[in-house]
């Protein structure tokens, strides 16, 4: 199992002026020790207008930042949002190709719809209509990637005349695509279109191991038809991190924090009424950061906290999701207002006591999986369209039209 810190670079108010500066920072140095310390990923969200719950409206700028402090880590996208009135799909695969070159070929591209009331229709996307728009979306960034030059689409939302998308991604044939999945039903649709799965919510070990075994039945039946060029079949579930010496230090340093993530997102995600630029979220969620006490939390950490105490009992309870089958963890190591030098600690200490014992495990279980999930992708990918040919007549007609306009410049 593989480990990967996750950032929707939470930022809850009061605000000072150079608090975005100090937050962004922050987040780079982090990056930067996790990359020194062998963590494999790092993952930036891409939201829009969240106020307090995510900063992160620009996850290519971050990451391509993070590419010139890092060298092994992987970069990714947790998720880039491809409905077409978000995101032009073509502007996508630019910046997907231009961060795999920064990043020497360290690029995961992560891909979603949105889901909020508050991006939706401030970029005047239909709800009704997201997961078309993202599906088209997702069909021509994938041809964009590998065709040469690309042949055109001419969807319902994504329409674009022949043209070569450059640059061209430095991993052939695309970076290692994924999906952002909430419910068991969505592991089953990221495997039809033969994607990783992002499972951006919080799972017990006994239900991680249903939703990871209708992923893989899926991904080696029929059904799965690949979107990409290529198969990504992993699995990553979601945990709040804060690794200490001392359960009580643990626990004091970051539930309550950690408490103002999940009521932020429950917030955003559908009970909540924001006023632009004035709500404060600690007062709407009945939550003092300040004070509140460890002791209204469960005496028994596990799911969503499951790497929350010492070394020893995150340990115990990872190997419960590894044996569930889970390719990595997405681990939450930012949110509320948890202290940068709380973070670097937890994350040194996570790194020294608690990964090296999965890392010894992971190799040859992926060489396994991989041997033995080879012939179902062969069969997937022989089940998708091959990319489409530009017919060799097509010409972009001139915008200077008298004869010798180019002898005159």
């Amino acid at each position: 199992m593989r480990f990967g810190l996750f950032y929707e670079l939470q930022l809850p108010r009061p605000w000072q002026p150079d608090s975005e500066l100090k937050l962004v920072q922050e987040a780079l140095e982090q990056i930067e020790l996790a990359d020194r310390l062998g963590f494999d990923y790092a993952w930036a969200v891409e939201h829009h207008f969240l106020e307090e719950y995510s900063h992160c409206s620009a996850p290519e700028v971050l990451l391509g930042a993070a590419s010139q402090r890092t060298e092994r880590i992987r970069l990714g996208h947790g998720i880039a949002v491809l409905p077409p009135g978000i995101n032009p799909t073509a502007r996508v695969v630019e910046r997907i190709g231009m961060l795999d070159l920064l990043s020497n070929g360290r690029i995961e591209f992560g891909t979603g719809e949105s889901s909020t009331l508050m991006e939706l229709s401030a970029f005047g996307v239909e709800r009704e209509t997201k997961r078309d728009q993202w599906l088209e979306a997702v069909n021509a960034a994938s041809r964009m990637f590998v065709e040469e030059p690309f042949a055109g689409v001419d969807g319902k939302y994504v329409k674009m005349p022949p043209r070569n998308v450059i640059p061209k991604p430095l991993q052939k044939p695309h970076p290692p695509m994924w999906t952002a999945c909430s419910r068991q039903e969505g592991l089953v649709y990221a495997a039809r279109n033969g994607l990783g799965a992002l499972t951006l919510s919080f799972v017990q070990p006994d239900e991680a191991k249903k939703w990871v075994g209708d992923y893989y039945a899926t991904i080696t039946s029929e059904e799965c038809v690949p979107v990409g060029f290529s198969v990504n079949p992993q699995v990553a579930m979601t945990a709040y991190l804060m690794c200490h010496e001392d359960e009580s230090v643990a626990r004091e340093r970051s539930l309550a924090d950690h408490q103002f993530f999940a009521r932020s997102l429950s917030y955003y995600w559908g009970v909540g009424s924001p006023a632009p630029g004035q709500t404060v979220l600690a007062d709407q969620l009945g939550l003092d950061l300040a004070r509140d006490s460890v002791g209204t939390f469960p005496q028994q950490l596990d799911g969503a906290h499951a790497a929350v105490g010492t070394p020893e009992q995150i340990r115990q309870q990872l190997r419960e999701y590894e044996a569930a089958g889970v390719d990595q963890i997405l681990l939450i190591a930012q949110s509320g207002r948890i202290k940068h030098e709380h973070i670097c600690e937890s994350l040194e200490l996570f790194a020294r006591e608690v990964m090296p014992e999965f890392a010894e495990r992971h190799e040859k279980a992926e060489a396994e999986k991989t041997a033995r999930l080879a012939p179902a992708i062969e069969a997937a990918l022989a089940r998708r369209q091959p990319p489409q040919k530009v017919d060799p007549d097509y010409r972009v007609p001139p915008t200077i039209q008298p004869p010798g306009a180019i002898e005159r410049l």
